[in-house]
């Protein structure tokens, strides 16, 4: 028996008032389509009998139906000339995203002028809103700054910011001048923002003196200037003045040559500037990947494809409503930022952001600034959940968050019992979580579940609208109907689907496309249930090959996640003379539990109990952290790599590399 076999029922039904209230409901009525399955099929792979591509009949009825705004109209929804590989999206069309997320909003005419597009709490409680008013003129600032300094279409400019709203105006600033964005991670040490400074060949780079965690200071020039050295293409260094440092002489910061303050550089400029009509597929943001696998990879992002998807999923797969409220834990850095920005200004939604830790100054923080802001729109890593469920359930109970209407998530699987904790403790057992998975490289999601449909713990619903998405084996059979576990693929392309890599189009067509014919290898073991409920069983570049039977190594962590002395477990392959592959397991303990041998049998035996004796863990070790993306994925290649004492490969993706000593053995 599965460890998941226990939570195979359906806890969540929508009622139908809330059904025939979504935004998915609307568009089904619309075009007379009759249940969630047959939306699903009619967008992606299509209806037989019908003569159109599914998915092309999907993106060329969505920029109307969503009102997106083209400057001038595409010729045809796509050209496929040269296969899905390197479609081309909305071809003759001018656009730009800046236009649709923020100008339409702020002008003079517009009901939304004045709404709020964002606020803000820095860890310090102090709080600020900002309109689509507002922002557009700060936007306009920055887009002629970087015109000021020689930034033209296609040049890049790199963001190295802490979540403070000016992060906002500084993406559509390059929107609308038509440079390439490229967010960094604010947590990222000196080698990682330089891998990625030097990669993209930023000229002007935007940072900030620093930032506040956990109540203390967190210095980011420093790091930026560190940065700067080891490459060669900076030129200009705006600093954002966020901890002070800049107009207060007795907390002076050492300034270079490249250095502007954000004062100078940013406020001088005037508050208009025409935003650019560019064409549908002009790159508007080059998003790393978290290189879980190795070097980090430059995905370039359009601006008709990325508009077009993040829209999407934000009106259907989050219903969004004008009175929402919408926050996602992430960072200017991780794809969810953007995606977060980009999506609801959309629609002049309203975003929430928070500068500081989930925990500081107590567990609460975020139930609080729930409670306090009457937040409707969750979304956060199963990671993040795991660590402030350990807290205990009281610390939620104290707080009302009856205005949450959706909950989400996304990075890694989850286990069964942290996402109950999250639905029933968090949703009130009633907000479905919309557990989404895709990636960088779509900036979106392959699944998605709709608010419409029932929910099994941890299942990620089905195929997101307008994706072609199958389970193969190995020889790239589809597999999906049969129930069987296989590789989660795309038969097509949709628009925000990298066209290459930054580097070129060897590494992204052997990446993505080599495995098998036209189908993008996404690398993650997924499998259809038998009541048509999609889940996913972790990275199949991670799969245990043991005795000749492949599982994820989330079913191993599953089920020692289920075990009441375990918060948190990460379960590698490593080499076996006997059986080739064992599986080797660490363990983050809940606070209190003592390590001890008694424990470590145990665990190894209710993995046995569960999975056979041949996946029974050769070794469990304790340890009190993993190293992981700044998304929260677990990086498993480096904990089998320092177990086997093998090369380390690219390290700059680790957000927390000194967890990699305690992986150590001890002597």
């Amino acid at each position: 028996m599965s460890a998941y076999d226990e939570f195979d029922t359906v806890v969540h039904e929508p009622d139908s008032a809330f059904i025939e209230s979504t935004n998915v409901a609307a568009f089904m009525r619309t075009y007379g389509i009759d249940d969630s399955d047959a939306l699903i099929d009619r967008c992606g792979s299509g209806i037989e009998g019908v003569a159109e591509s599914g998915v092309e009949w999907f993106w060329d009825e969505l920029p109307s139906y969503l009102g997106v705004e083209f400057y001038e109209p595409y010729d045809r929804v796509r050209d496929n000339t040269d296969g899905p590989q390197f479609s081309s999206w909305y071809p003759g069309g001018q656009i730009n995203i800046a236009h649709n997320v923020l100008d339409r909003h702020a002008a003079v005419e517009s009901p939304n002028r004045n709404r709020v597009a964002c606020i803000w709490e820095g860890e310090g409680g102090d709080v600020r809103e900002i309109t689509f008013h507002e922002l557009a003129r700060q936007s306009n600032k920055v887009a002629n700054a970087l015109a000021e300094r020689g930034i033209e279409t296609g040049d890049t400019v790199g963001l190295y910011m802490p979540m403070v709203p000016e992060v906002i105006s500084i993406l559509y600033g390059c929107f609308k001048i038509g440079a390439i964005a490229v967010p960094i991670f604010s947590g990222f040490g000196t080698e990682a923002t330089a891998t990625r400074i030097r990669d993209s060949e930023c000229s002007v780079l935007f940072t900030a003196d620093g930032f506040y965690r956990r109540g203390s200071p967190v210095p980011l020039k420093q790091t930026a200037d560190d940065a700067i050295a080891n490459t060669d293409s900076v030129e200009h260094s705006i600093v954002y003045d966020r901890l002070g440092s800049i107009s207060d002489p007795d907390k002076s910061i050492k300034w270079k040559r490249y250095d502007e303050s954000w004062e100078d550089a940013i406020e001088s400029c005037a508050d208009t500037y025409d935003t650019k009509s560019l064409p549908s597929d002009q790159a508007a943001m080059l998003l790393y990947s978290s290189g879980t696998t190795g070097k980090p990879k430059g995905i370039i992002h359009t601006h008709a494809g990325v508009l077009m998807q993040c829209a999407k999923e934000i009106h259907f797969g989050f219903d969004q409503k004008p009175s929402d409220r919408f926050f996602w834990v992430s960072d200017i850095g991780w794809m969810m930022g953007p995606w977060m920005l980009i999506g609801n200004h959309t629609f002049a939604g309203t975003i929430f952001m928070y500068e500081g830790a989930p925990d500081y100054p107590q567990p609460d923080r975020f139930w609080e600034m729930i409670d306090r802001h009457s937040l409707t729109t969750f979304g956060i890593s199963p990671t993040a959940i795991r660590a402030l469920r350990k807290h205990g359930d009281e610390w939620v109970e104290g707080h009302d968050l009856s205005s949450i209407r959706l909950l989400g998530s996304t990075g890694e699987p989850w286990d069964p019992e942290s996402w109950l904790w999250f639905y029933e403790n968090v949703g009130q057992g009633q907000a479905p979580i919309m557990n989404i998975s895709g990636g960088t490289e779509i900036c979106g999601c392959f699944l998605m579940p709709l608010p419409t449909q029932p929910q099994k713990p941890c299942t990620l619903g089905g195929p997101g609208l307008g994706m072609d998405i199958d389970i193969v084996d190995v020889d790239g059979n589809s597999v999906r109907e049969a129930n069987e576990r296989g590789y989660l693929v795309a038969r097509d392309s949709c628009p925000s689907l990298t066209k290459s890599l930054w580097s070129g189009d060897e590494r992204y067509l052997n990446t993505y496309w080599s495995t098998w014919d036209n189908l993008w290898d996404h690398g993650d073991w997924a499998q259809k249930d038998k009541d048509g409920f999609w889940f996913l069983h972790g990275r199949s570049d991670d799969a245990l090959n043991i005795a000749g039977r492949k599982v994820g190594p989330a079913e191993i962590e599953a089920v020692l996640i289920d075990h009441e002395a375990v918060n948190q477990a990460a379960a590698v392959g490593v080499s076996d003379e006997t059986t080739g592959t064992a599986v080797v397991a660490y363990v983050v303990l809940e606070d209190g539990v003592d390590q001890s041998a008694e424990l470590r049998s145990e665990l190894r035996s209710l993995v046995g109990e569960e999975h056979g004796k041949p996946f029974r863990p050769r070794e469990i070790r304790f340890v009190s952290q993993f190293p992981k993306t700044q998304s929260g994925k677990i990086i498993r290649r480096a904990i089998a790599a320092v177990y086997e004492g093998d090369d380390l490969g690219d390290l700059s993706s680790i957000e927390n590399p000194d967890a990699l000593a305690e992986l150590e053995p001890s002597e």
